[in-house]
């Protein structure tokens, strides 16, 4: 029993996956690192980094939606910080974009600390009017603050440096939000196999069995919580140079609920579903730009039937799990058995039988 145990440990990833699953994970990365030799087009190479910066704000709700359990209808405003906080030390202070980061993340986690300890032992509704409440006081002063810019916002942002590298063209930050993309899947799977995600999962499924087993309900919520701003605080503070100029719109309700929409399109408590769902909310509209007006009211179609079709989300959490091994199953049953290789036996002759 302990054999097997230590030898199906040892067929995980570092991701805490197996080894077919890391397998297409480095094969979907190539595949996206590739994708800017296959299309020169700096059109279609924006498109991909909006996705991209969706999807990494998708995969940050997903730690509070997902695998906690919280609906929170005003996650922009982790988003928002990063972004102003960049924006006002690297115009004002003159700082670089990667030394503005940490003063974005510590903010963003005090925000989600002073919001979160009085609140987050409400639930359900009552919680979502409170996240919603936050986000808009966020753009609110924001909006209204001389400091910010007012609904003009901040413009001027400088370049992200790295290095001797400048970064300026859509190719290069679409490899920027790419390697944000797979740490924060590496992060995503490593919290989700470890006893803070197990215990998320625990306050999801059941809170009151999750806190008669001793469960801290209220300590764990707040992780998930500062979790998810520290992940749209970065993504803001990146994003920021992207635009070189940031205003209060950017970041509103419709920008939550398009993070949310993200999420439940691909499935909840997903790593992969977050993906998918950031993918096509950025690129569906953009694919029906065509039709002018009319395609928010094809996207809008779209996104009904998929919800009636697929209520749990195109990629839900363990859509797949032990798929392969049922292909295995039904291909050996299928498969003609192999022919024996050892030698056939002798015959044995009956002996004759003796007389009396």
């Amino acid at each position: 029993m302990s054999r097997n145990l230590v030898a199906d440990k040892g067929r995980r990833s570092v991701l805490g996956t197996k080894l077919p699953q890391r397998s297409a994970i480095v094969v979907l990365v190539v595949l996206a690192a590739l994708v800017p030799q296959m299309t020169g087009n700096e059109y279609y190479l924006s498109v991909a980094y909006q996705a991209e910066v969706l999807i990494c704000l998708a995969i940050g709700l997903n730690i509070v939606v997902g695998y906690c359990g919280l609906l929170d209808l005003g996650f922009a405003a982790f988003f928002a910080i990063g972004a102003y906080t960049t924006g006002l030390l690297s115009v004002d202070r003159h700082w670089t974009i990667l030394a503005t980061i940490l003063p974005g993340v510590v903010i963003a986690v005090v925000c989600a600390v002073l919001i979160g300890l009085p609140t987050l032992r409400l639930r359900s509704d009552y919680l979502a009017v409170v996240t919603l409440g936050f986000g808009l006081i966020i753009q609110t002063i924001a909006n209204n603050l001389t400091l910010t810019g007012g609904p003009t916002g901040i413009y001027g942002i400088p370049e992200l440096t790295i290095g001797s590298i400048v970064i300026q063209s859509a190719t290069s930050f679409y490899y920027v939000f790419l390697v944000l993309v797979v740490v924060f899947v590496f992060i995503s799977f490593r919290v989700r196999n470890s006893r803070i995600g197990r215990a998320w999962l625990c306050i999801r499924e059941d809170e009151d069995t999750a806190q008669a087993m001793g469960i801290k309900i209220r300590r764990y919520k707040l992780y998930a919580y500062m979790g998810g701003a520290v992940m749209g605080s970065v993504t803001g503070a990146l994003y920021a140079p992207a635009l070189t100029a940031i205003s209060p719109p950017s970041f509103g309700f419709s920008e939550s609920l398009l993070i949310l929409m993200a999420v439940a399109i691909g499935g909840m408590g997903s790593v992969w579903g977050a993906i998918l769902g950031g993918a096509i909310v950025v690129i569906l509209p953009e694919a029906f730009r065509q039709f002018s007006q009319a395609r928010l009211l094809i996207f809008g179609a779209m996104l009904i039937i998929i919800m009636m079709t697929r209520p749990r989300g195109l990629f839900p959490e363990g859509a797949f799990r032990g798929t392969a091994k049922r292909l295995r199953e039904r291909f050996n049953d299928r498969a003609p058995p192999r022919p024996s290789m050892a030698p056939p036996e002798p015959a044995v002759r009956d002996a004759p039988s003796e007389g009396p």
